[in-house]
């Protein structure tokens, strides 16, 4: 039925298979979707990786990120990419890092302060997930998250944009998450107003991709149907 195929990037503490109910969802409208292996070692690496994903798909693509990955998708190679999905995303501008749309503002106070490991890692410690990286999911999702969880590279954070961002050239959606506690829900705003988003505004944890999958499959699927035959 599509022309349009869908590329979506997981964030920090997570893998594909986070995206799980936003695949068989999209399925059901008969829209492809594959969800990129992101190494979360290095903006660079995530950014080389989605690419290759993009590459395996025919025709045009959408790509949709969470969390983390929204500065991934903003840095894509451009050719076939009509639009992009932000599902509480960070979205920096070029030249800006993570921290210091992190730090905008006071964080919820039920985000975890993190520090990097030994090997510069961010792991999430176990009381986040039910506190604040998940908080509205089951016990056995919660169960699932903390078991598959992968870390991300403290650099991934602190690094600065490099290169002009794709938001300024493509269309570009973004849902609020209203009960997020990792990204406050007025930092969302500000970089979905920034970019001229579709915005769409929802009472949903930081990880609707788990927990609330029917609004991010709702926001893929106006994004896919208003780029398709374009």
């Amino acid at each position: 039925m599509n022309d349009v195929s869908v590329v979506l990037a997981h964030g920090g503490w997570a893998d594909g298979t986070s995206w799980a109910r936003a695949i068989t969802g999209l399925a059901a409208h008969r829209i492809k979707a594959v969800a990129a292996p992101l190494p979360l070692t290095d903006l660079a690496d995530d950014v080389a990786a989605l690419n290759r994903s993009i590459e395996r798909m025919p025709g045009s693509v959408v790509l949709a990120a969470h969390a983390y990955a929204g500065a991934v998708i903003g840095l894509a190679r451009p050719e076939r990419v009509k639009a992009l999905v932000y599902v509480t995303s960070f979205a920096p501008d070029e030249g800006e890092k993570l921290t210091d749309l992190f730090f905008r503002a006071e964080p919820h106070p039920q985000a975890p302060k993190l520090a990097p490991d030994s090997a510069n890692l961010l792991w999430l410690p176990e009381d986040a997930f039910p506190k604040a990286f998940a908080q509205n999911a089951s016990v056995e999702d919660l169960t699932v998250l903390k078991a598959v969880q992968r870390p991300l590279r403290f650099s991934c954070m602190t690094v600065p944009t490099a290169g002009p961002v794709l938001w300024k050239k493509v269309p570009t959606w973004y849902l609020i998450a209203e009960q997020d506690h990792m990204i406050i829900p007025a930092t969302q705003r500000f970089m979905a107003e920034r970019m001229k988003a579709k915005i769409k505004s929802h009472p949903v944890d930081h990880t609707p991709i788990v927990t609330a999958p029917g609004p991010v499959i709702d926001i893929i699927r106006e994004a896919v149907n208003a780029v398709s035959d374009n």
